[in-house]
């Protein structure tokens, strides 16, 4: 597989996850009365070719014994749609060549109920992300910042650039500036000799 395959490959998997996480409308997050009890994580999207649900909830709490359990809305897939069985199917191909992991799709995280104790995605919701949206809503996308390397290099290229401008104007402007600190002491001195 050629570079280029694999860049095309991943640009597709982030247009797809840009396009389904473009029906998210609104999320909410509601704790139970006893908030030791649990809370609930809704996620309300508009109509989208992926799924029929208009409303996708992941519920976390306690059961009887103590354990922590969860339970979630089970997703209604359009035919072919099934954003799940494409990841796991993508994973097993990428597995049999080469012992690479492709990340899951965010919705096997509504059926996975294995254990629910260590659901990080849940608590971050809850505890970070719901009290605290615009601190991940304002932060430049990593992909940006890194970027291919291409843009930074010119970027960088035009900062050097500067700062031998900024280095020969500091120099200019700090030369005039002790000529003109020479000029006002000699015309205090001159006042004061009067």
């Amino acid at each position: 597989m050629s570079g280029v395959d694999r860049e095309d490959r991943g640009a597709r998997k982030r247009r797809e996850a840009e396009g389904e996480g473009h029906y998210l409308t609104r999320v909410e997050v509601t704790e139970f009365e006893d908030i030791k009890s649990g809370y609930r994580i809704d996620f309300y999207f508009d109509e989208n070719p992926y799924f029929e649900n208009k409303v996708l909830s992941k519920e976390f709490h306690l059961n009887e014994s103590g354990d922590p359990s969860s339970k979630s809305t089970e997703i209604k897939w359009k035919s072919g749609k099934d954003l799940t069985k494409r990841s796991s199917q993508t994973q097993n191909k990428a597995s049999r060549k080469r012992q690479h992991e492709e990340p899951e799709s965010f919705f096997t995280w509504f059926t996975d109920h294995s254990d629910a104790g260590a659901d990080e995605l849940g608590e971050v919701i809850k505890d970070d992300i719901w009290p605290n949206p615009l601190q991940y809503y304002l932060v430049p996308d990593m992909d940006d910042e890194e970027g291919e390397g291409e843009e930074d290099d010119d970027d960088d290229e035009e900062e050097e650039g500067l700062e031998d401008i900024d280095e020969e104007g500091d120099e200019d402007e700090g030369e005039e500036d002790e000529d003109d600190d020479e000029g006002e002491e000699g015309e205090e001195d001159e006042g004061e000799d009067d």
